[in-house]
């Protein structure tokens, strides 16, 4: 392309200070250096983890430019890239693999050593590709796609099939793949069994999914929001009920309702209060429940250890436990043949200049998943 080895101006969204609404504004992206990518992105989703950097809820460094979730293609590569060059249609990663760490050489790891959730903000040479107004503007999870063009390291893109529909796929990159491996590959649900997810947003739906997939026969859906009821039953879920409805404790009614025969929970919401409902609510001896939704920085959780002495199994989810850039590509392959549909997550659809307002139909409840296109 015309623009390698130069400077590109182009419009992103600047976050300047937490609590402040972003800013779109002009900003250099500089070229690629050894080993890393720089991107056009076509499409790109609101994801509530954007909004905790926003609210100040993750460390990050200011000024930054957020966004995790998106798909573009790549305008330049960087010497040394061999894994894709331009034109490829890509999904850049927040959880990198770079294949040589201990945890990239584990079978059943994911977690890369170069992932950044300690708000770094630069890249793998430590520092930054953008500049707004003479300022560094730093990188968010090694991606930062709320711009026309961003870079990332070579080890934080996976390159996609060409017939892949990117204002789809995007979200791929983060809310989809999240839930979705959080049933079939981290609680590794069982056909037949019996499953009950706390909190029906956008991964919580992909929660849903991934348990349908994995044969479980009784999907339980559990939400404050009973607007959200239709979609998860839409996508899998047997029946949905609220908390708002009962004055005994979530983890009594669920067992009530099953005859204590939760296998697995899924806490999807990312409060600590549900983290140990859904913990208690899955069975005392055989259940797994797995923490998908990000937890507050800087909190302590409190529980009774009889929850676990008794053989319950209690897990983390990062990224679904996929490894993002083997896994990634696979995952597309499966929507391209049609193994699940991403349509009922995707509600609203806008232009990258109405970014604010896609923020408005999260906070207010309306949205699933908005993708900005650009």
């Amino acid at each position: 392309m015309g623009t390698a080895g130069k400077v590109i101006k182009c419009k992103a969204a600047v976050l300047w200070e937490p609590n402040k609404p972003l800013s779109i504004e002009e900003i250099e992206v500089a070229p690629p250096k050894a080993k890393e990518v720089r991107i056009k992105i076509l499409a790109t989703g609101i994801c509530r983890t954007d909004d905790h950097v926003i609210k100040g809820v993750i460390v990050s460094k200011f000024p930054v430019i957020v966004g995790h979730e998106a798909a573009g293609v790549v305008e330049s590569i960087g010497d040394g890239v061999t894994t894709v060059k331009p034109g490829d249609k890509v999904i850049p990663l927040f959880l990198p693999q770079c294949r040589e760490c201990n945890t990239c050489c584990n079978p059943d790891g994911n977690l890369c050593i170069k992932a950044d959730f300690t708000g770094r903000g630069v890249l793998d040479d430590g520092t930054s590709r953008f500049t707004c107004k003479g300022k560094t503007v730093y990188n968010f999870a090694s991606t930062s796609t709320f711009t026309e063009y961003t870079v990332v390291d070579e080890f934080a893109v996976a390159k996609i099939d060409d017939a892949a529909p990117l204002e789809k796929v995007c979200l791929i990159g983060c809310g989809f793949s999240t839930g979705y491996g959080a049933a079939i590959k981290t609680g590794k649900v069982a056909p037949g069994s019996t499953c009950a997810v706390f909190g029906l947003g956008g991964v919580g739906l992909s929660v849903v999914m991934g348990c349908k997939s994995a044969g479980a026969s009784r999907i339980i859906g559990i939400d404050l929001n009973k607007g959200k009821f239709e979609k998860a039953m839409a996508v899998g879920a047997t029946e949905c009920i609220s908390p708002k409805d009962f004055t005994k404790p979530i983890s009594e009614v669920l067992s009530e309702m099953t005859d204590n025969n939760v296998s697995y929970s899924f806490e999807v919401i990312g409060r600590l209060d549900t983290m140990v409902d859904a913990l208690a609510s899955c069975h005392e001896n055989y259940g797994t429940s797995v923490v998908v939704g990000a937890p507050p920085s800087a909190k302590m959780l409190t529980y009774d250890p009889m929850l676990l002495f008794t053989g319950r199994t209690w897990k983390g989810c990062l990224f679904g436990g996929w490894k993002s850039r083997d896994d990634v590509p696979k995952i597309v392959t499966d929507f391209l043949a049609r193994k699940f549909d991403l349509d009922p997550l995707i509600t609203h659809g806008l232009p990258f200049k109405k970014i604010q307002e896609g923020f408005e139909l999260l906070y207010s409840g309306q949205s699933i998943r908005t993708v900005l296109t650009f």
